[in-house]
């Protein structure tokens, strides 16, 4: 492993509250193979590639694998960025002075409330593990069924976690450059938003706050 990666990874570990163990493929299913079949196709560069349903499989799988990876990523990064991202220099959870996010589960708070950007993505991160470890909705062994509604919980995961990285290139992407972070990240966000697409998992205007840098994208820039 690079010093350079070493650094990031240390970074990120730093708190332990925010960045959580690294989850992994599902066992007792093909979570693992296709996880192998993402790290292969990233291995080669070929972005595009990487977040199509491979021929045969399932695509409810392929979308829970890769639900988990995401999860690993945007943890990840912000792991990062705690000490800089804290309830006094981020005061609300936005994406630019336009778009402000606050948080709701549904059950525990049912009413969105304005919280901190550190505070909502501890709730996320919260909200999002629970998720992952409920076999209801994300199944651990193989032959069981994921649960009918289960592309309309992974949009509901990955549209907060798209928040997270508006948050962070809208109000601390110069430290990520200082940290020499920047290809790491717009890497991570380049493979979210090209699966995203794929799918059709996100609406448009959810997207709106980084709608410049998703043309850019789109466009294979």
């Amino acid at each position: 492993m690079s010093e350079k990666k070493m650094n990031f990874f240390a970074r990120s570990s730093k708190n332990q509250k925010t960045f959580r163990p690294k989850k992994s493929a599902r066992s007792g299913s093909k979570g693992a193979q296709l996880k192998r079949h993402i790290d292969n196709t990233l291995g080669q560069g070929d972005l595009r590639e990487a977040v199509r349903l491979p021929p045969g499989e399932d695509l409810n799988e392929w979308l829970a694998v890769n639900t988990v990876d995401f999860f690993n990523n945007v943890n990840m990064l912000y792991g990062t960025l705690v000490e800089f991202c804290t309830s006094a220099t981020c005061k609300t959870m936005s994406a630019g002075p336009k778009y402000e996010y606050r948080w709701a589960d549904g059950v525990k708070v049912k009413k969105p409330i304005e919280v901190s950007a550190p505070k909502y993505v501890e709730y996320l991160m919260d909200w999002i593990e629970a998720q992952l470890d409920d076999e209801i909705i994300f199944p651990q062994h193989f032959g069981v069924s994921f649960p009918p509604n289960f592309c309309d919980v992974v949009k509901t995961i990955l549209k907060r976690l798209f928040r997270v990285y508006a948050h962070i290139y809208h109000s601390h992407f110069q430290m990520i450059v200082k940290l020499k972070e920047e290809a790491h990240l717009n890497t991570c966000f380049k493979h979210f938003t090209l699966f995203t697409l794929e799918f059709g998992l996100i609406d448009g205007a959810e997207l709106a706050p980084l709608s410049e840098l998703i043309e850019t994208i789109k466009a294979g820039q």
